[in-house]
């Protein structure tokens, strides 16, 4: 039971949390700095996972980037100044959360425009098509056909 319990104990810390890409290397000494990069890493995106931020990537780009944070906040610069240096070089495809900007526009309205573009193309479709013609009223003979038919199976 005791081995079990451990057994779980281990699945647990390794599975229940993520792994993250941050190496013994790179961390500054300070956890307060550490701390810090770790937040600013976490808002910059991974060039070449694009999903992912530079503190959950493996890729060496990341790893770049990470050092690269850890250095300028050594040097002293704010979160907001290290975010800004490695915009200025990256551009906003660096963010993870880019800035509503002129530039950023279509970015943030692009999906927008891709859904109303495709209802007014749904309903522009079934605005043009014609109603159906109603059907022609039924002759004598095939009144009488329809009611034998309809007595001859019970009326159902």
């Amino acid at each position: 039971m005791t081995r079990l319990a451990l057994l779980s104990i281990l699945l647990w810390a390794a599975l229940g949390h993520p792994a993250l890409a941050v190496r013994p290397d790179e961390m500054l000494a300070d956890p307060k700095l550490e701390a810090r990069a770790r937040e600013v890493s976490k808002e910059l995106r991974c060039l070449v996972c694009r999903n992912q931020s530079v503190d959950d990537s493996d890729a060496d780009l990341a790893h770049d980037l990470r050092v690269l944070v850890r250095e300028r906040i050594a040097a002293g610069d704010s979160d907001d100044q290290v975010i800004a240096y490695i915009r200025s070089r990256y551009g906003d495809f660096v963010l993870l959360k880019p800035p509503l900007e002129t530039g950023t526009l279509l970015l943030w309205g692009g999906p927008v425009l891709i859904v109303l573009f495709g209802v007014a193309m749904i309903g522009r479709f079934y605005r043009g098509r014609p109603a159906p013609a109603p059907a022609p009223p039924l002759s004598e003979d095939e009144r009488r056909r329809l009611d034998a038919l309809l007595k001859g199976s019970g009326g159902r």
